[in-house]
């Protein structure tokens, strides 16, 4: 899997090498040779989502193991192409972010076709493209199916369980000028001097959030950071525009409408004191959504059983600190995988080889105890 490159082409061409299609085109291939009843759809050129369906008597519920099939990017990475195994961790870009997961996936239908184990419910294997950027894949799944009634995201937890994550809104903050010579500034507006307003108005926003915000039992509190920014054309020239992207981590409950809100209380004041002073709000850029599965729910139950077992001590529950794909899938699901955010983006990513076991053996225990007539026991 990790010689198979699918970096994701971010907005980019899509093309071999910066695109899922060669890489679903060989895991659509296991799923074939496996014996699954498998399907495609295209949700872009070059960037399908596959599927694999291991059929069960139709007497029970439904499981879904979906996972993303591209990567970030390689630039500055050493043969991030060339997998190795060395020292119980294998290497390679997508090692643990997270084609770990889809090999897990994998090796689950395998165990249960060599055991003889026919499940109750369907087991539906999913690959998905897009998650490194907007998430097309998933927001498609969501919309087209198939769908399953409980769903595992195996993205890199450290294999801790959660069933929570925040979502994120990206949008721009726009100020705009009078463009002039800048040999005479003073006739003219400057949209970059008046992003420096709305930064230092938005300059208490995380702090804020962090002692007085609303919290999750998981989630914590939101947050909030100023990421981007671009203003001006030439340096002879008062700029005219300025734009910021603003990154904010909400929590389940949030609504982009009372975030926006937000950021005009914050920043309407302004006009009162800073003469021609002129902002707009962009549309999302980005709204990714939160995830908030209750921990006593029977897929939550059933996964923390089944981690119990493997692990031979209690999982730990907590919230996935980034977002993912699982709020698209439209079912209940919980994020536990192999692997670490740590390692995920880095330049020397891997995967403990002992948490892709570990990982086989929850994913597996937790389709014998959901799969099954009658739920968990």
């Amino acid at each position: 899997m990790i010689a198979i490159a699918s970096v994701n082409p971010f907005g980019g061409a899509a093309k071999p090498g910066h695109r899922e299609q060669e890489f679903a085109d060989w895991f659509q291939g296991q799923l074939d040779d496996l014996g699954l009843e498998t399907g495609r759809r295209d949700v872009a050129d070059g960037r399908p989502n596959i599927w694999g369906r291991l059929k069960g008597r139709g007497a029970g519920p439904s499981l879904m193991l979906a996972g993303h099939m591209d990567t970030v990017g390689v630039e500055g990475y050493d043969e991030p192409f060339v997998p190795v195994v060395k020292d119980g961790r294998v290497y390679g870009r997508g090692a643990c972010d997270m084609k770990a997961a889809l090999a897990c996936y994998l090796e689950v239908v395998r165990l249960l076709q060599e055991s003889d184990t026919q499940l109750d419910g369907d087991l539906l294997i999913v690959g998905l493209c897009d998650e490194e950027d907007i998430m097309i894949g998933s927001t498609d799944h969501g919309l087209h199916g198939p769908h399953a009634d409980f769903g595992i995201v195996g993205e890199p937890s450290e294999l801790k369980l959660c069933p929570a994550h925040k979502g994120q809104l990206g949008l721009f903050i726009r100020t705009k000028g009078r463009a002039v010579h800048s040999s005479m500034p003073e006739k003219g507006v400057n949209a970059v001097e008046h992003m420096g307003a709305v930064m230092n108005a938005l300059s208490t926003y995380n702090q804020d959030l962090q002692a007085n915000g609303r919290t999750h039992p998981l989630c914590g509190t939101g947050r909030f950071s100023m990421n981007v920014i671009r203003g001006g054309d030439i340096v002879s020239a008062v700029a005219d525009t300025c734009e910021m992207e603003v990154d904010r981590r909400y929590l389940p409950g949030e609504t982009a409408e009372e975030i926006v809100a937000d950021y005009r209380e914050r920043l309407d004041p302004l006009s009162k004191f800073i003469p021609d002073f002129v902002y707009e709000i962009s549309e999302p850029s980005l709204d990714v959504k939160p995830l908030d599965t209750p921990t006593d729910s029977q897929l939550v139950l059933a996964v923390r059983e089944a981690a119990d077992r493997a692990l031979g001590r209690p999982v730990e529950i907590a919230a996935f600190p980034g977002g993912t794909d699982a709020p698209n899938l439209k079912i209940p699901c919980v994020i536990l995988g192999p692997g670490s955010l740590e390692q995920a983006h880095g330049l020397d990513e891997f995967v403990e080889v002992q948490q892709m076991v570990d990982a086989t053996s929850i994913y597996l225990g937790a389709a014998k105890r959901l799969c099954r007539s009658g739920g968990t026991q």
